[in-house]
C-alpha cells in the first residue's frame, strides 16, 4: 500500500466537496484525511486528501478528480518536494500533580498551551504527522479528555508548478 498526498484547487461552489468525497465513495476508495479552506481568492478553495491504496487505484483517483468540474488544478504532494502539516488540539486532565509534567512535554515538542483550568490543559500543536503521533504517544500515561486533528494540509515547495489564475 502506498500513501498520497493530493493538492487541488477547486471552485469555491455549493456542492464541490460533495463532490469529491461522493467520487471516493463510489468507487470504493478510503480517505484517511480531508481538509479544505478558501485560498485568499475567495473564488477558490484549497482541498487536501490523503489517500491510501494500490499504485493503480491511486492514479485512478487522480484521473477521476480530474474529470470532476470544479476541480481546476490537482498536484501531488511529495516528500521533500512539499511542505504538510497537521495541527491538533488535545485537552488532557492536570491536576496540580500532573500538570508540571505535561507542561515539559509540551515544551519539549514547542506546543503551546491555550487553555489552563483547575484540572485540565489545551495544548495546540503543530507538524508532521509523525511529531503529533509522538506527542500523543507521550501523553499515554494521562487521561485525553479531547482530541480534534485537523488533517494534512500542505502546499508544492517553489514557485515551478504554481498554477495562476485570472
Amino acid at each position: 500500500m502506498k500513501r498520497q498526498v493530493l493538492s487541488l484547487l477547486v471552485e469555491n461552489t455549493a456542492g464541490v466537496v460533495s463532490h469529491i468525497v461522493g467520487l471516493f465513495s463510489r468507487r470504493g476508495f478510503n480517505i484517511d484525511s480531508f481538509s479544505a479552506g478558501t485560498t485568499y481568492d475567495p473564488r477558490f478553495s484549497r482541498v487536501t486528501i490523503v489517500s491510501t491504496g494500490e499504485d493503480r487505484d491511486l492514479e485512478q483517483i487522480k484521473k477521476q478528480l480530474a474529470k470532476l468540474e470544479d476541480v481546476i488544478d490537482i498536484k501531488e504532494l511529495v516528500v521533500g518536494e512539499s511542505v504538510c502539516r497537521e495541527l491538533i488540539l488535545v485537552k488532557i486532565r492536570a491536576k496540580d500533580t500532573d500538570r508540571q509534567a505535561v507542561l515539559s512535554v509540551a515544551e519539549i515538542f514547542r506546543a503551546r498551551i491555550l487553555d489552563v483550568a483547575s484540572d485540565s490543559l489545551v495544548v495546540e500543536l503543530t507538524g508532521e504527522q509523525r511529531k503529533l503521533d509522538a506527542f500523543i504517544g507521550l501523553l499515554e500515561g494521562y487521561e485525553i479528555l479531547e482530541l480534534a486533528r485537523t488533517g494534512l494540509t500542505g502546499l508544492s515547495r517553489g514557485t515551478k508548478d504554481v498554477k495562476f489564475i485570472d
